[in-house]
């Protein structure tokens, strides 16, 4: 089986922000969090839960963003 990029979603205290979607990037994350929680053997897990931990990933492994933030 395809390992997932995201592991277990952490809970963390949110930020409120309000946000729209493509109707297909809706559906590819609903169809993504479901997909996840089958592999962890979480709950089912909300689009919202889904964002932040796919932002922070995509943004960790920007090497031009993270030259230019300084860090190594």
């Amino acid at each position: 089986m395809t390992k997932l990029r995201l592991g277990p979603i952490e809970n963390d205290k949110p930020v409120r922000l309000t946000i729209e979607l493509p109707a297909t990037v809706h559906r590819d994350l609903v169809e993504y969090g479901r997909l996840l929680a089958r592999e962890s053997g979480q709950a089912e897990i909300a689009v919202a839960k889904l964002i932040s931990p796919m932002l922070a990933r995509f943004m960790g492994a920007d090497r031009g963003f993270r030259k230019l933030r300084g860090e190594r």
